[in-house]
């Protein structure tokens, strides 16, 4: 696994995603300024935010494209406005928004669909063009099995949710995933 975020790190990242949310709803701008050389190296990470337990977006980059604290700022706001699956988030409902980071490895290819490990790997299964990305978490919270999470990734992808079984490409990454407090 790639380098660990410190608790302090992953406090800071939170924290910055927040005021980036927070500022553009208010209008203001936040920028992501910090000395941290691990913050500051490329890493792939997505955002997800939940108001009320409910999932209302989640964007982010699976591959290295830009620094880490880049990518927090601008997949926080893209998760908060973009994610076309939802409404943007609203500044009224700030106070019931809460915010997870998910820092991931490099993807690495499988032969084997046996390989994969619920609640340890993240899948991006691809084929023909298409592709489809779900996070270690997911199946852990539908409480889903190999199968099934393996179906869902073809399904996400926009493939037959048994394209894992006839040739789909399928990768495997990590991720440390933490969020604000409850």
């Amino acid at each position: 696994m790639s380098e660990l975020l410190t608790s302090a790190q992953q406090k800071f990242l939170l924290r910055l995603a927040r005021d980036t949310i927070t500022s553009h709803l208010r209008g203001g701008e936040k920028t992501a300024a910090t000395d941290d050389q691990v913050l500051k190296g490329k890493r792939g990470a997505f955002v997800t935010l939940h108001v009320d337990g409910d999932l209302r977006g989640c964007i982010g980059y699976p591959l290295p494209y830009k620094p880490l604290v880049e990518t927090i700022s601008e997949m926080a706001l893209a998760a908060a406005t973009q994610d076309n699956r939802f409404e943007s988030i609203r500044e009224s409902e700030l106070e019931r928004l809460r915010i997870e980071i998910s820092a991931l490895t490099l993807p690495r290819a499988i032969q084997d669909p046996a390989e994969v490990e619920v609640g340890r790997h993240g899948i991006i299964i691809s084929k023909g063009g298409r592709q489809g990305l779900l996070l270690p978490q997911v199946p852990l919270e539908y409480n889903w099995d190999r199968e099934t999470f393996l179906r869902h990734g073809c399904l996400k992808a926009g493939l037959p949710e048994n394209e894992w079984k006839k040739g789909a490409a399928i990768q495997v990454f990590e991720a440390q995933v933490f969020s604000e407090p409850e």
